[in-house]
């Protein structure tokens, strides 16, 4: 008797028989195979995994790629955010549809999408960004092969090689200069990067930061939104703010914060807790804005430019060499996973590395 949701039954034999369809026989109805297995959870893992991999054409749908892309992005549209969104249709409309637009999706290759992303490595897009266009080509593909029932032609793709560089962050004395131009004749955009020097917060939730989100009592801050410019098609101005949820469900967190940011907040609060925190009114704080405000001000001191996201590195990086456990500090920076903090955000630096090496001694019996 088979089992409900995947067809499988157990033979008299005693072994375990699965079904799945193989194509279409000429009079036009479904052709089954069968595998076999001992027990029942080996049959279903082989029927899982040809189920991944097998593709079941029925016609050739004889949509272009750009109509697909259409079609793609109007689906997109009410299942993702509105940064998603707008993320993926510029990709589109920059990069793929310009590059396969006019191909029907059956004459879409490999080999058009190795040229492709040889073209687009040498006009100088690194491997990550080019990943990215080819993710977005393949999740489009994916949509026309299970709703159009067509060849997805480019399932087997792989993608670039990222390269992986080593950020370079502030030594502790170009930290202290920081510091020290931070605290001297501070305003709101100063306190707004103390405050991502020391919770770890991006920029987009610095800007979404509203006084009434932060506790001085229980000395906390709660994030709950964030801010980014997205790029708008057919409008006259092609970007626009929006507020939206941050970037995943572990980013909606409530961070600790020190007693001496909180004295360095109290200064600064206003009598209207829906105020922004670096605007202290209602008007919607800018990222490019904080961005371009934090790079004059490194220019001011005479430091070398990093961007405001390295204040974020910055932070996890310190905390690990103040002894923070790495699971404390995932769920401070609003990670999925501890992977994510100790492979992207934590960077030994040079003095860490002499004061590891000089632990060494050579003892001789």
């Amino acid at each position: 008797m088979s089992k409900r949701g995947l067809n499988i039954y157990r033979r008299k034999d005693g072994r375990y028989e699965g079904r799945y369809a193989d194509g279409y026989g000429e009079n036009g109805k479904t052709k089954y195979r069968s595998i076999y297995g001992k027990t029942y959870t080996e049959v279903k893992e082989k029927l899982l995994q040809i189920k991944a991999r097998v593709i079941i054409p029925k016609t050739e749908s004889g949509l272009t790629v750009k109509e697909l892309f259409t079609e793609w992005l109007s689906a997109k549209l009410t299942q993702t955010k509105a940064s998603t969104y707008a993320n993926y249709a510029f990709k589109a409309e920059k990069h793929l549809i310009p590059a396969f637009g006019s191909l029907k999706i059956e004459k879409l290759s490999p080999s058009k999408v190795y040229d492709f992303i040889m073209e687009k490595r040498n006009k100088g897009l690194s491997n990550k960004y080019i990943s990215d266009l080819i993710i977005v080509l393949k999740n489009m593909t994916r949509y026309a092969a299970r709703v159009h029932h067509c060849v997805n032609p480019i399932a087997n793709v792989e993608l670039p090689k990222k390269e992986k560089h080593e950020l370079d962050l502030y030594n502790k004395n170009e930290q202290n200069r920081l510091k020290s131009a931070l605290l001297t004749n501070m305003d709101l955009t100063k306190l707004g990067i103390m405050i991502a020097l020391y919770t770890g917060v991006r920029i987009g939730e610095l800007c979404g930061l509203k006084w009434s989100d932060i506790d001085l009592n229980a000395k906390t801050i709660c994030i709950e939104r964030t801010v980014q410019r997205i790029r708008v098609s057919g409008k006259v101005s092609r970007t626009e703010l929006i507020v939206s949820t941050p970037k995943s469900h572990t980013s909606v967190r409530t961070i600790p914060i020190p007693e001496f940011l909180v004295r360095m907040l109290k200064a600064f609060k206003p009598s209207n807790a829906d105020a922004y925190v670096v605007t202290s009114n209602a008007k919607l704080p800018d990222p490019r804005t904080m961005q371009y405000r934090f790079k004059a001000l490194l220019m001011k001191i005479g430091l070398r430019t990093l961007n405001f996201h390295s204040l974020r590195h910055l932070f996890a990086t310190n905390c690990v060499e103040l002894g923070f456990d790495v699971k404390t500090l995932s769920e401070i920076l609003g990670h999925s996973s501890v992977e994510i903090t100790l492979n992207r955000y934590v960077h030994s630096s040079i003095e860490r590395k002499r004061q590891c090496m000089n632990m060494l001694s050579l003892d001789v019996a």
